[in-house]
């Protein structure tokens, strides 16, 4: 919480700088109204305490009352939230209430998609860092309630060893050996594979989990393949709301994708005062 509230400082110092003086000239101050938050297209919703929250900060004073929670469908024409108080505060907390509320629920949105696209093959749907800088954590959030799971939230929460570590290592073996000497036991180890070749060295070095990176479907099932119950079987690398069934029939377990952040469309919400 004391995250997201930090976030939200950041937006509204970066919207209001020195105050709305739009609102200033055209509105007295002891001006009261109410508004809704209206979904113009169907979605499913994220954000509604990141909306209380900006006009908490805003102004204690304005009441919010959601009408939905997080993580369920909105329809058009349905009002999710109604907010109450100084007029002023409203209209300086619209715009940024409206981005987080927005992208939030585009971002859980597409990532419901995925989730139901490969729901039958039983492979779970994951994001990946490729988020907003400063926005990771509700970027995440959004995911979860779309239906995915969080990949890393850094670098400093699990081993992922891609191909420019590898390099820097002297490949898989050596970076792998190097890993576990620094790490602990109940840490596993994910190693980046693009070539089937790389797989084997992965596996022969014990790796808890093989990414397969940027790999077409007959080579991901030759993978598969060769991986059995032995690893966690992970795809990424170009996988795209459209290719990701293709992904999940090779028989990978979990899928991560960067779409699901970097290039979602948001829903289209709006405010309305009476």
């Amino acid at each position: 919480m004391l995250l997201t509230e930090k976030i939200v400082r950041r937006a509204l110092e970066e919207d209001l700088g020195r105050g709305d003086i739009t609102s200033k000239a055209l509105i007295p101050d002891c001006t009261n109204s109410h508004g809704e938050f209206i979904c113009n297209s169907e979605g499913i919703i994220a954000g509604i305490e990141v909306l209380k929250t900006v006009f908490r900060m805003l102004d204690k004073q304005v009441e919010v009352d959601s009408f939905i929670d997080d993580g369920n469908a909105g329809y058009a024409g349905m009002c999710i939230a109604r907010v109450n108080g100084n007029t002023r505060s409203i209209l300086a907390g619209e715009r940024v209430a409206l981005n987080f509320l927005q992208r939030m629920s585009g971002i859980a949105t597409l990532t419901n998609q995925v989730v139901k696209k490969v729901a039958p093959y039983g492979c779970t749907v994951t994001d990946t860092r490729k988020t907003t800088p400063g926005l990771r954590v509700l970027e995440k959030y959004a995911v979860t309630m779309g239906g995915g799971k969080n990949h890393r939230f850094g670098l400093d929460d699990a081993v992922l060893i891609k191909d420019n570590h590898i390099k820097a290592a002297g490949g898989i073996g050596s970076a792998v050996f190097r890993a576990r000497k620094k790490i602990g036991h109940l840490v596993k180890i994910e190693v980046e594979a693009e070539t089937l070749e790389q797989v084997k060295e992965a596996l022969d070095n014990g790796a808890n989990v093989i990414m397969l990176d940027n790999m077409f479907a007959a080579e991901m099932k030759q993978a598969v393949e060769m991986i059995g119950n032995k690893a966690v079987i992970e795809a990424s690398g170009g996988i795209t709301p459209d290719t990701a069934v293709e992904a999940a029939s090779a028989g990978v377990s979990v899928i991560s994708l960067g779409w699901i952040t970097h290039s979602m469309q948001p829903v289209d919400i709006k405010l309305e005062l009476d």
